[in-house]
């Protein structure tokens, strides 16, 4: 619902309903001037009695609808491939520990490959392909040896990937029977990091326990994930024999179509679509004379672009649809609001009867020094409200203040009715919104204003 109109809509004198259209762009003056030219909306007025209706067609406000739905879907469709691609696609580093094997399913629809690129170049990394999930029925036992010196407020941990099903065997001894450290097995990053800000607090890992002396301890391993084998000394410093036996399992590789030794260069496989295939990364055993068996490895997916083109023009299409059928709901909406509001117009009858109008009533000479002077002779021994005032009481009511704004005097009346209730700026702003006078509800020919001397 827009505005009221700057003229009042003409009325019927037999109470049929009339209708005036009005532009409501910017450049109407321009638009009267080129009639061939497109106006973006127009707005129709209806009147019926004393009920006034002004409707704005909504054809710009539907264009402007669908930019904002394509500006949605672009958006939206933006965001879901920058969150895909360098989000949950994207490249990341993965550390290795001996005797592991990592399966690589990311999903065919989003990602085309799967880049392996060895960041050390150490030998003995190998990348497998297979057409199916590998069965986890492969086992494989190793044993680690740390004879280390843990200072006072230092820790020291190393890091394996273990899969579901292994199992982790620990035996210890401190160099002083009176010693004391923080033995923990945490599952993952956060889990550790956690650890470190409170090695006190035993309810952050999968495994925690204060040892002394010499012993051995045993942990199962429930989910496939990256787990770190970690000491903390709190007290004096402190020398320790470790010894981890591992019970690793791992995904068996014999029916593998693809394999690609990981050395100096990448190694790429190619997922199938849609079905997709499975890559699997396995690391070799502890290895003879060496300090670090840890490799580094960079893992990269390449998008399947293809997906995210069609993706845009299907979510486009979708949202088009959608915003045309919302756009019809609500003109429908509209329109049955409209018809109720119309049926219930006739019913609302004003308190007094209406005068005989005529069409020539919407005359619109709002100045003091106006014709007819028959309309003069009318209000000869005028009256404000309905009585006759005699002459020493014309300066008193013309003294009494406006009933609309209630801040100027009453000084202006009007034609042909003759009532004074308003100042001369409500009077004409009354006769241009409404233009019936608003004491007996007759139409009003003109606003004349009253000159005290």
């Amino acid at each position: 619902m827009s505005e009221p109109h700057s003229t009042p809509p003409s009325s019927a004198p037999n109470g049929e309903p009339s209708l005036s259209y009005e532009n409501s762009s910017a450049a109407t003056q321009s638009q009267s001037r080129s009639p061939d030219r497109p106006r973006d909306s127009r707005r129709v007025s209806i009147t019926y009695g004393r009920t006034y209706w002004s409707i704005v067609d909504d054809s710009a406000i539907v264009r402007d609808d669908k930019w904002s739905c394509f500006a949605v879907i672009l958006s939206f469709w933006f965001f879901v491939a920058v969150t895909m691609i360098l989000g949950v696609y994207g490249s990341m580093s993965v550390v290795l520990g001996p005797c592991s094997s990592i399966v690589l399913q990311p999903n065919p629809v989003f990602v085309q490959s799967v880049k392996v690129e060895n960041l050390e170049a150490k030998p003995g990394l190998i990348l497998y392909g297979t057409y199916e999930y590998p069965p986890l029925d492969v086992v494989s036992t190793w044993t680690e040896t740390h004879n280390i010196s843990i200072p006072y407020g230092s820790d020291k941990k190393w890091k394996y990937y273990l899969n579901k099903g292994s199992e982790i065997n620990i035996s210890y001894s401190l160099s002083s029977e009176s010693s004391t450290i923080y033995l923990v097995i945490a599952e993952g990053a956060e889990s550790l990091s956690v650890w470190l800000e409170n090695p006190t607090y035993p309810n952050t890992t999968l495994y925690w326990n204060v040892i002394r002396g010499t012993g051995m301890i045993t942990q199962e391993i429930f989910r496939s994930s990256s787990y770190y084998v970690a000491l903390g000394n709190l007290e004096e410093e402190v020398e320790v024999d470790l010894n981890l036996t591992v019970r690793a399992l791992l995904h068996n590789t014999t029916n593998a179509y693809y394999k690609c030794a990981l050395t100096s260069s990448p190694c790429s496989l190619n997922m199938f679509f849609p079905d997709g295939n499975t890559a699997v990364l396995v690391s070799p055993g502890p290895q003879q004379n060496t300090s670090n068996d840890e490799w580094y490895v960079k893992l990269n997916y390449g998008p399947r672009w293809l997906t995210y083109i069609f993706g845009i023009g299907g979510l486009t299409v979708l949202m088009f649809w959608a915003c045309n059928f919302l756009n019809k709901v609500r003109s429908s909406h509209e329109d049955r609001v409209g018809s109720r509001a119309e049926g219930t117009g006739p019913e609302r009858a004003p308190l007094l009867s209406r005068k005989d109008d005529d069409l020539s009533s919407w005359g619109s000479s709002y100045d003091s020094l106006s014709q007819d002077d028959q309309d003069l002779d009318f209000l000869a021994g005028g009256s404000t409200d309905g009585k006759f005032l005699g002459d020493g009481e014309t300066s008193n009511n013309t003294q009494r203040l406006c009933a609309i704004c209630f801040d100027a005097p009453r000084d202006c009346f009007f034609l042909p009715c003759g009532h004074c209730v308003a100042c001369f700026a409500c009077g004409t702003r009354i006769a241009e919104a409404a233009g019936t006078c608003p004491v007996c509800r007759r139409n009003m020919k003109k606003v004349r204003k009253i000159f005290t001397v």
